[in-house]
C-alpha cells in the first residue's frame, strides 16, 4: 500500500506541476521575423497574435504580395518558437514521465 499511496502523491503532484506549466503557457511570448527583419510577428499563449511590426520600405505600391508572404513566413517563425517553448515548458512538468504512453493517460511530450 505504501508504493501506491507514494504513486498517488507523484500523480498529484505532477498534476500540480502540468496545471502550473498550462499557466506558464498561457503567458509565454515568441516574436517571429522575416526578410531580414523586415516584418515582425509577435504571440502570446496558443498562437494569439498580439503585435506585427513592418518596415517602412514595404509600404511601396506593388509590394502587397511580397508583404502578404512575409507576414506569413514571419507569423510561422514565431509560432514554431512558440510551440518550442511550451512544449519545453510541458517536458519539465512531466518530468520522468515524459515521453511515457501510460494506457488511459495522454502521451507527455
Amino acid at each position: 500500500m505504501k508504493d501506491l499511496n507514494a504513486l498517488m502523491q507523484q500523480a498529484q503532484a505532477m498534476q500540480q506541476k502540468l496545471q502550473e506549466a498550462q499557466a506558464k503557457m498561457a503567458d509565454s511570448t515568441a516574436e517571429g521575423t522575416s526578410g531580414g527583419g523586415l516584418v515582425t510577428v509577435s504571440l502570446k499563449g496558443a498562437g494569439e497574435i498580439t503585435g506585427v511590426k513592418i518596415d517602412d520600405s514595404l509600404m511601396a505600391p506593388g509590394e502587397g504580395e511580397i508583404l502578404s508572404d512575409l507576414i506569413v513566413a514571419a507569423h510561422a517563425d514565431a509560432k514554431r518558437k512558440l510551440d518550442d517553448i511550451n512544449n519545453a515548458l510541458m517536458r519539465d512538468a512531466a518530468g520522468p514521465m515524459a515521453g511515457m504512453n501510460i494506457p488511459g493517460m495522454p502521451k507527455l511530450f
